[in-house]
């Protein structure tokens, strides 16, 4: 993984990525970048409104994340890793699911000037669960404002997720599913996944640990 330096994690809501990023970052002595989803004023009003604050919601991510990738621009990153739990160029599947014809054209305009600004990962790695099974750990996890979240929802957005990585190309992609694993609690599920992105590939990869008696 020397050749490896600025690493994405992605994947539906309650899948684990922030949680994976910290891990991952901590093992490589990396800088770690978070999305900043608490200081979100919009998060909460979103997920009990959809189409009245989808724009101004998708617009403060947006915008921040934008700030963190233009820091991220100016770093060295020979010198120095850095582990991320978003993709900036994932911003587009919630900008589809979520905005209406108009408010799409406004966000489109703002997303194709700032997008230059943000470097391109050397590896992404996507996380994959089954709806229910992201449900279960949102309804664990207990953030008061994702437990409006409705199953519904995380259906169209993991077609969605999955739809954007079937086209994916832009890095090598390891795609994991973590239906049966526990990386947080579990540090053999961690060493297993860690020793899998530790193996050079191109292209996209898929992993599927076996469920452990």
């Amino acid at each position: 993984m020397a050749e490896w330096r600025y690493v994405s994690i992605e994947g539906v809501i309650g899948v684990g990525k922030t949680a994976l990023a910290k891990r991952l970052a901590k093992r490589l002595r990396a800088r770690l970048i978070l999305e900043e989803v608490d200081e979100n004023p919009f998060l909460s009003s979103f997920y009990r409104d959809m189409k009245t604050y989808a724009l101004q919601t998708q617009l403060f991510f947006l915008l921040s994340r934008h700030r963190q990738q233009r820091e991220l621009s100016q770093m060295d990153l020979f010198s120095q890793r850095v582990v991320t739990d978003y993709l900036f160029a994932k911003e587009k599947i919630f900008a589809y699911l979520n905005l209406d014809d108009h408010e799409l054209t406004l966000y489109e305009r703002i997303f194709s000037f700032i997008e230059k600004d943000a470097p391109t990962p050397d590896f992404v790695i996507y996380l994959q669960a089954t709806p229910r099974e992201l449900m279960r750990r949102i309804q664990e996890r207990g953030r008061p404002y994702e437990q409006e979240i409705q199953l519904e929802y995380l259906v169209e957005l993991s077609e969605s997720y999955n739809r954007f990585f079937f086209h994916f190309d832009a890095t090598p992609l390891l795609v994991v599913n973590v239906e049966e694993i526990d990386f947080v609690r579990k540090e053999e599920d961690f060493e297993d996944l860690y020793q899998e992105i530790q193996r050079p590939f191109s292209g996209t990869r898929f992993y599927v640990p076996a469920p452990r008696r």
